[in-house]
Protein backbone atom coordinates (compact mmCIF):
# COMPACT_ATOMS: atom_id res chain seq x y z
CA UNK A 1 0.00 0.00 0.00
CA UNK A 2 1.02 3.01 -0.71
CA UNK A 3 -1.31 5.23 1.07
CA UNK A 4 1.26 6.49 3.54
CA UNK A 5 3.45 7.92 0.51
CA UNK A 6 0.35 9.18 -0.84
CA UNK A 7 -0.48 11.54 1.89
CA UNK A 8 3.24 12.75 1.92
CA UNK A 9 3.07 13.72 -1.09
CA UNK A 10 -0.15 15.73 -0.08
CA UNK A 11 1.83 17.26 2.56
CA UNK A 12 4.42 17.97 0.33
CA UNK A 13 2.04 20.43 -1.82
CA UNK A 14 0.28 21.87 1.25
CA UNK A 15 3.82 23.33 2.28
CA UNK A 16 4.85 24.53 -1.23
CA UNK A 17 1.50 26.12 -1.67
CA UNK A 18 1.86 27.62 1.83
CA UNK A 19 5.69 28.68 1.05
CA UNK A 20 5.90 30.47 -2.19
CA UNK A 21 1.90 31.97 -2.05
CA UNK A 22 0.50 33.34 0.82
CA UNK A 23 -2.28 34.66 -1.08
CA UNK A 24 -3.32 31.74 -2.93
CA UNK A 25 -2.86 29.30 0.32
CA UNK A 26 -5.46 31.57 1.99
CA UNK A 27 -7.92 31.14 -1.45
CA UNK A 28 -7.72 27.25 -1.38
CA UNK A 29 -8.45 27.42 2.42
CA UNK A 30 -11.94 28.84 1.40
CA UNK A 31 -12.19 26.01 -0.93
CA UNK A 32 -14.47 22.99 0.31
CA UNK A 33 -12.81 20.23 2.26
CA UNK A 34 -13.55 17.58 -0.58
CA UNK A 35 -11.27 19.32 -3.16
CA UNK A 36 -8.83 21.52 -1.45
CA UNK A 37 -5.96 19.16 -1.81
CA UNK A 38 -6.12 18.31 -4.99
CA UNK A 39 -6.11 22.39 -5.82
CA UNK A 40 -3.14 21.87 -3.57
CA UNK A 41 -1.59 18.94 -6.04
CA UNK A 42 -1.48 21.34 -8.81
CA UNK A 43 -0.25 24.44 -7.12
CA UNK A 44 2.54 21.83 -6.26
CA UNK A 45 3.46 20.32 -9.66
CA UNK A 46 3.02 23.98 -11.58
CA UNK A 47 5.28 26.16 -9.02
CA UNK A 48 7.91 23.47 -9.57
CA UNK A 49 7.90 23.82 -13.10
CA UNK A 50 8.11 27.55 -12.60
CA UNK A 51 10.66 27.47 -10.33
CA UNK A 52 13.02 25.47 -12.33
CA UNK A 53 12.79 28.18 -15.10
CA UNK A 54 12.82 31.44 -13.12
CA UNK A 55 14.94 30.36 -10.10
CA UNK A 56 17.20 27.95 -10.34
CA UNK A 57 19.94 30.10 -11.62
CA UNK A 58 22.93 28.35 -10.29
CA UNK A 59 22.28 25.10 -12.46
CA UNK A 60 21.83 23.98 -15.88
CA UNK A 61 18.18 24.60 -16.38
CA UNK A 62 17.97 22.73 -19.38
CA UNK A 63 18.79 19.67 -17.86
CA UNK A 64 16.62 20.17 -14.42
CA UNK A 65 13.58 20.39 -16.77
CA UNK A 66 14.32 17.99 -18.91
CA UNK A 67 14.55 15.81 -16.10
CA UNK A 68 11.32 17.09 -14.89
CA UNK A 69 9.60 16.49 -18.30
CA UNK A 70 10.42 12.50 -17.84
CA UNK A 71 9.64 12.54 -14.47
CA UNK A 72 6.19 13.47 -15.38
CA UNK A 73 6.14 11.89 -17.99
CA UNK A 74 6.92 8.23 -15.78
CA UNK A 75 4.59 9.78 -13.63
CA UNK A 76 1.49 9.77 -15.64
CA UNK A 77 2.38 6.37 -17.12
CA UNK A 78 3.08 4.64 -14.15
CA UNK A 79 0.39 6.26 -11.67
CA UNK A 80 3.74 6.63 -8.74
CA UNK A 81 6.36 8.84 -8.84
CA UNK A 82 9.07 8.88 -5.92
CA UNK A 83 9.21 12.87 -6.78
CA UNK A 84 6.07 13.73 -4.11
CA UNK A 85 5.01 16.38 -6.26
CA UNK A 86 4.74 14.82 -9.07
CA UNK A 87 3.05 11.75 -7.48
CA UNK A 88 0.47 13.71 -5.38
CA UNK A 89 -0.27 15.59 -9.04
CA UNK A 90 -0.57 12.72 -11.35
CA UNK A 91 -2.96 11.35 -8.38
CA UNK A 92 -5.27 14.45 -9.51
CA UNK A 93 -5.15 13.99 -13.08
CA UNK A 94 -6.52 10.26 -12.79
CA UNK A 95 -9.18 11.09 -10.32
CA UNK A 96 -10.62 14.12 -12.22
CA UNK A 97 -9.41 13.04 -15.89
CA UNK A 98 -7.30 15.61 -16.61
CA UNK A 99 -6.62 16.03 -20.48
CA UNK A 100 -3.09 15.47 -21.59
CA UNK A 101 -3.28 18.24 -23.37
CA UNK A 102 -3.64 20.87 -20.55
CA UNK A 103 -0.25 19.51 -19.37
CA UNK A 104 1.41 19.33 -22.73
CA UNK A 105 0.59 23.31 -22.97
CA UNK A 106 1.57 24.31 -19.78
CA UNK A 107 4.80 22.23 -20.19
CA UNK A 108 5.46 24.29 -23.49
CA UNK A 109 4.91 27.64 -22.56
CA UNK A 110 7.09 27.04 -19.77
CA UNK A 111 9.83 25.31 -21.81
CA UNK A 112 9.35 28.47 -23.12
CA UNK A 113 10.95 30.50 -20.47
CA UNK A 114 14.01 28.89 -21.07
CA UNK A 115 14.65 29.96 -24.42
CA UNK A 116 12.70 32.80 -25.10
CA UNK A 117 13.20 36.54 -24.10
CA UNK A 118 10.58 38.91 -25.80
CA UNK A 119 6.86 38.15 -27.37
CA UNK A 120 6.59 40.66 -30.45
CA UNK A 121 3.26 39.76 -31.12
CA UNK A 122 -0.10 39.00 -29.73
CA UNK A 123 -0.56 35.61 -31.09
CA UNK A 124 2.87 34.66 -28.98
CA UNK A 125 1.73 36.38 -25.79
CA UNK A 126 -1.71 34.76 -26.02
CA UNK A 127 -0.01 31.16 -26.75
CA UNK A 128 2.28 32.04 -23.76
CA UNK A 129 -0.88 33.20 -21.89
CA UNK A 130 -3.01 29.97 -22.19
CA UNK A 131 -0.23 27.33 -21.70
CA UNK A 132 0.98 29.43 -18.74
CA UNK A 133 -2.19 30.32 -16.72
CA UNK A 134 -5.41 29.81 -19.04
CA UNK A 135 -4.80 25.37 -19.10
CA UNK A 136 -4.11 26.09 -15.14
CA UNK A 137 -7.19 27.25 -14.67
CA UNK A 138 -8.66 24.49 -16.93
CA UNK A 139 -7.07 21.80 -14.41
CA UNK A 140 -8.85 23.41 -11.46
CA UNK A 141 -12.22 23.74 -13.46
CA UNK A 142 -11.87 19.69 -14.12
CA UNK A 143 -11.53 19.46 -10.13
CA UNK A 144 -14.22 22.12 -9.63
CA UNK A 145 -17.03 20.34 -11.55
CA UNK A 146 -15.88 17.02 -10.49
CA UNK A 147 -15.14 16.32 -14.47
CA UNK A 148 -18.53 16.94 -15.27
CA UNK A 149 -17.76 17.73 -19.20
CA UNK A 150 -21.37 19.38 -19.41
CA UNK A 151 -20.48 22.30 -17.14
CA UNK A 152 -16.76 22.32 -17.74
CA UNK A 153 -17.46 23.49 -21.31
CA UNK A 154 -19.96 25.68 -20.19
CA UNK A 155 -17.60 27.59 -17.81
CA UNK A 156 -14.37 26.71 -19.89
CA UNK A 157 -14.43 30.18 -22.11
CA UNK A 158 -14.89 32.10 -18.19
CA UNK A 159 -12.00 30.17 -16.42
CA UNK A 160 -9.72 30.88 -19.24
CA UNK A 161 -10.23 34.18 -19.01
CA UNK A 162 -9.74 34.55 -15.19
CA UNK A 163 -6.45 32.51 -16.01
CA UNK A 164 -5.38 35.37 -18.23
CA UNK A 165 -6.27 37.90 -15.72
CA UNK A 166 -4.02 36.56 -13.44
CA UNK A 167 -1.10 36.16 -15.32
CA UNK A 168 -1.19 39.46 -16.76
CA UNK A 169 -1.71 41.17 -13.47
CA UNK A 170 1.42 39.37 -12.79
CA UNK A 171 3.31 39.94 -15.71
CA UNK A 172 2.55 43.97 -14.62
CA UNK A 173 3.69 43.32 -10.83
CA UNK A 174 6.46 41.50 -11.75
CA UNK A 175 7.93 43.87 -14.42
CA UNK A 176 10.69 45.17 -12.98
CA UNK A 177 12.30 41.40 -11.96
CA UNK A 178 11.21 39.73 -15.80
CA UNK A 179 12.78 42.51 -17.38
CA UNK A 180 15.82 43.34 -15.34
CA UNK A 181 16.56 39.61 -13.58
CA UNK A 182 15.35 37.04 -16.31
CA UNK A 183 15.94 39.52 -19.40
CA UNK A 184 12.33 38.70 -20.51
CA UNK A 185 9.56 40.79 -22.22
CA UNK A 186 5.90 39.40 -21.93
CA UNK A 187 4.01 41.98 -22.94
CA UNK A 188 4.12 42.79 -27.13
CA UNK A 189 6.35 45.79 -28.26
CA UNK A 190 6.21 46.89 -24.48
CA UNK A 191 9.60 46.66 -21.68
CA UNK A 192 10.79 48.79 -18.90
CA UNK A 193 12.13 51.34 -20.39
CA UNK A 194 9.10 52.71 -22.43
CA UNK A 195 6.22 51.91 -20.50
CA UNK A 196 4.04 55.13 -20.55
CA UNK A 197 0.60 55.96 -19.05
CA UNK A 198 -1.25 55.17 -21.95
CA UNK A 199 0.63 51.39 -22.49
CA UNK A 200 -0.30 50.92 -19.56
CA UNK A 201 -3.76 51.62 -19.47
CA UNK A 202 -4.14 49.54 -22.16
CA UNK A 203 -3.12 46.64 -20.42
CA UNK A 204 -5.24 47.76 -17.46
CA UNK A 205 -8.80 47.67 -19.89
CA UNK A 206 -7.22 44.39 -21.31
CA UNK A 207 -6.97 42.92 -17.38
CA UNK A 208 -10.23 44.48 -16.30
CA UNK A 209 -12.31 43.05 -19.35
CA UNK A 210 -10.62 39.39 -18.29
CA UNK A 211 -11.66 39.24 -14.94
CA UNK A 212 -15.66 40.69 -16.12
CA UNK A 213 -15.55 37.64 -18.12
CA UNK A 214 -13.88 35.35 -15.29
CA UNK A 215 -16.61 36.76 -12.91
CA UNK A 216 -19.27 35.56 -14.83
CA UNK A 217 -17.83 32.44 -14.46
CA UNK A 218 -17.66 32.32 -10.59
CA UNK A 219 -20.98 33.44 -9.16
CA UNK A 220 -21.94 29.78 -11.47
CA UNK A 221 -19.40 27.67 -10.01
CA UNK A 222 -20.74 24.83 -7.76
CA UNK A 223 -20.56 25.86 -3.27
CA UNK A 224 -17.36 24.06 -3.20
CA UNK A 225 -15.46 26.20 -5.62
CA UNK A 226 -16.99 29.61 -5.07
CA UNK A 227 -16.11 31.28 -2.36
CA UNK A 228 -12.28 30.06 -2.62
CA UNK A 229 -12.17 31.24 -6.14
CA UNK A 230 -14.09 34.56 -5.15
CA UNK A 231 -11.44 35.51 -2.88
CA UNK A 232 -8.69 35.06 -5.47
CA UNK A 233 -10.53 37.17 -7.64
CA UNK A 234 -11.09 40.14 -5.02
CA UNK A 235 -7.42 39.84 -4.29
CA UNK A 236 -6.17 40.36 -8.00
CA UNK A 237 -8.82 43.16 -8.31
CA UNK A 238 -7.32 44.97 -5.57
CA UNK A 239 -4.10 44.46 -7.02
CA UNK A 240 -4.92 45.76 -10.28
CA UNK A 241 -6.25 48.67 -8.80
CA UNK A 242 -2.77 49.47 -6.80
CA UNK A 243 -1.12 49.01 -10.34
CA UNK A 244 -3.91 51.09 -11.67
CA UNK A 245 -3.22 54.03 -9.19
CA UNK A 246 0.31 53.63 -9.43
CA UNK A 247 2.98 55.75 -12.19
CA UNK A 248 4.55 53.76 -14.83
CA UNK A 249 8.19 55.15 -13.04
CA UNK A 250 7.10 53.51 -9.62
CA UNK A 251 5.71 50.08 -11.05
CA UNK A 252 9.65 50.29 -12.96
CA UNK A 253 11.27 50.74 -9.60
CA UNK A 254 9.31 48.56 -7.30
CA UNK A 255 6.91 45.56 -7.18
CA UNK A 256 3.34 46.26 -6.27
CA UNK A 257 1.57 44.17 -3.78
CA UNK A 258 -0.78 44.56 -1.44
CA UNK A 259 -0.26 44.54 2.75
CA UNK A 260 -1.10 41.78 4.29
CA UNK A 261 -3.27 44.06 7.19
CA UNK A 262 -5.35 44.87 3.72
CA UNK A 263 -5.67 41.39 3.09
CA UNK A 264 -7.22 40.33 6.00
CA UNK A 265 -9.52 43.13 5.78
CA UNK A 266 -10.55 41.83 1.78
CA UNK A 267 -11.08 38.29 3.12
CA UNK A 268 -13.69 39.28 5.71
CA UNK A 269 -15.18 41.21 3.07
CA UNK A 270 -15.45 38.03 1.15
CA UNK A 271 -16.89 36.11 3.44
CA UNK A 272 -19.59 38.67 4.16
CA UNK A 273 -20.59 38.35 0.53
CA UNK A 274 -20.01 35.05 0.34
CA UNK A 275 -22.69 34.68 3.32
CA UNK A 276 -24.99 37.12 2.07
CA UNK A 277 -25.24 35.41 -1.50
CA UNK A 278 -24.36 39.14 -3.10
CA UNK A 279 -21.34 37.75 -4.96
Amino acid sequence: MKTIFDNVSFACARLITRAYSTSFSTAVKMLGPSIRQDIYNIYGFVRLADEIVDTFHDYNKEVLFSRFEQDLENALTDGISLNPVLNGFQHTVKKYNIPRHLIDAFMKSMKQDLIKKDYTSFAEYNEYIYGSADVVGLMCLKVFVNSNDERYEELRPSAMRLGSAFQKVNFLRDLKADTEELERSYFPNMNLNNMTDATKQAIIDEIEADLAAGYAGIIQLPKEARFGVYTAYVYYSKLLTKLKNTPPLEIKNRRIRVPDYQKVTLLAKCYVNYRLNIL
